[in-house]
């Protein structure tokens, strides 16, 4: 009764976390709760100290941030970068594999010092150890495989440098939430950038991230109708067959 009983209460949380978003739109995850805004409103390491004159920002070769040449990347713990995804993955791989085997073995004992003579005697009729054994066996195998996928996704999240690590890379984390009528969809890109990758624009391609992870899903009530009900889920992993 213990699994039963288990199961029932596995059962009806889920229920209810389903129910709380019965007839209204999916809440966001709350902004405060993530490295992102930890990053952004605890203190940084002390910033070097600025050249002579660098303080003077309408002039045009002063190397400030603010100023009109300076560099305003990314590159201590809080700054803001823009991470452009553009996946457009083909592959397409087909394989083809045959076996074929034949063979025959046979064995008789026709003379040997006329003992099969008198053996055969005393075998049933058609019986005799001129071909004592005969066999013969033929295997054949043919197998055929072909994968073909195709992924494009294109995409422009703001991210936020979360840690400088002591070689000077960044950790990067972003994350972006667009509720559309009763369904959130969610972006979420976290990896590892070098400085010197990032444009002037201050832009990373997803192709220079280490590490990346992204993900990009939803929920709400349309992915939870394309989602199989937890019993189907249940019998999918428990049944063998």
């Amino acid at each position: 009764m213990r699994p039963i009983i288990l199961l029932s209460c596995i059962v009806a949380v889920g229920a209810c976390q389903r129910l709380d978003n019965v007839g209204r739109a999916p809440a966001f995850t709350p902004v405060e709760g993530g490295q992102e805004y930890q990053a952004m409103t605890t203190p940084g390491l002390p910033q070097a100290a600025e050249p002579a004159g660098s303080n003077d920002v309408a002039s045009l070769w002063s190397g400030a941030r603010g100023s009109l040449l300076g560099d305003r990347r990314a590159g201590t713990r809080g700054d803001i970068l823009t991470v452009v995804i553009e996946i457009d993955d083909k592959a397409e791989i087909s394989n083809s594999s045959g076996r074929s085997r034949s063979g025959s073995d046979q064995m008789g004992v026709p003379h040997l010092l006329g003992i099969p003579q008198r053996l055969d005697r005393n075998m049933p009729d058609g019986a005799s150890l001129a071909t004592a054994i005969s066999t013969s066996s033929t295997s054949d195998y043919q197998g055929n495989g072909s994968v073909a996928r195709k992924e494009k996704l294109t995409l422009r999240v703001a991210a936020t440098v979360v840690e400088a690590l002591p070689n000077g890379v960044l950790r990067i984390q972003g994350s972006q939430e667009v509720r559309v009528n009763f369904e959130v969809r969610e972006l979420i890109v976290e990896g590892f950038v070098r400085p010197e990758d990032i444009s002037r624009q201050n832009e990373i391609t997803y192709d220079k991230i280490a590490g990346a992870r992204i993900s990009y899903g939803g929920r709400g009530q349309i992915t939870d109708v394309q989602q199989p009900r937890y019993g189907q889920q249940v019998a999918d992993a428990i049944l063998p067959f």
